[in-house]
């Protein structure tokens, strides 16, 4: 008998399985959900347009965001740059490239903002000289030559000569010569070797560097820097 009480006594101190341990669904949780649940809902009925005209606000948001800090898209208004790039082609402008330490390269084509230098517009051109480099036109079989090493250039625009414009200048640290493809149809440093800057154009000026075409579908495809400047030494190491 007394064992029988003990287990009884047991049983009815033991917690009963239907009480179960506390959720999160207190009071407390659930008022505060309740409250974020009205905050959206007086967001969304304050919004001409509702939830459609909220979303479309907040992919908007995300687009500027992208846009002003990571990719970029730059219509191309002129054939300067063919045939790389051709007139209404989309590319889109890896604004991160540089951000980090590394700066643009000899063969890059980057875009960056010509006011002050080449007119108030922003431009794409390939990056022919950097910071100390010696660029010279031209060599014996009419290639630029930069600190001495003749440099073959697969990208020019057929039938285009490297260049028709003598030209023997060191760029200053800090600053870049750049040529557009299409020489014969290009306004670039060597058009501009009398203006203010001498042609050349701030590091601080390039926005990014050109690394897809997005439009038309047809030609989307991936930029590669190009190893035309593969053998070109550093500036100190110029060899004639």
């Amino acid at each position: 008998m007394d064992t029988e009480a003990q287990h009884t006594e047991r049983d009815r101190s033991s917690p009963s399985p239907e009480s179960g341990p506390a959720t999160a669904d207190t009071p407390e949780s659930e008022e505060t959900e309740e409250r974020s649940r009205s905050v959206f809902a007086s967001v969304v009925a304050w919004v001409p347009g509702g939830r459609l005209t909220l979303t479309a606000l907040l992919c908007m948001g995300v687009l500027l965001l992208v846009s002003t800090f990571v990719v970029q898209p730059y219509a191309i208004p002129s054939g300067s740059m063919e045939p790389a790039f051709r007139p209404g082609d989309r590319v889109l402008v890896n604004k991160l490239a540089y951000r980090f330490g590394s700066g643009p390269q000899r063969g890059d084509a980057v875009v960056f903002d010509g006011s002050g230098y080449f007119g108030d517009s922003d431009y794409v051109k390939r990056v022919a000289g950097v910071g100390g480099d010696r660029v010279v036109c031209c060599d014996k079989r009419g290639r630029i030559k930069v600190n001495g090493e003749p440099v073959d250039e697969p990208y020019l625009f057929p039938g285009d000569a490297p260049s028709t414009v003598r030209f023997d200048v060191v760029v200053p640290d800090g600053t870049l010569f750049l040529l557009g493809d299409h020489r014969s149809d290009s306004s670039d440093s060597r058009d501009h070797l009398g203006s203010p800057g001498g042609g050349m154009i701030p590091v601080d000026a390039v926005i990014g560097r050109a690394d897809w075409i997005a439009w038309p579908l047809g030609r989307w495809t991936s930029l590669k820097r190009p190893d035309a400047y593969a053998r070109v030494p550093a500036p100190g190491g110029a060899h004639g």
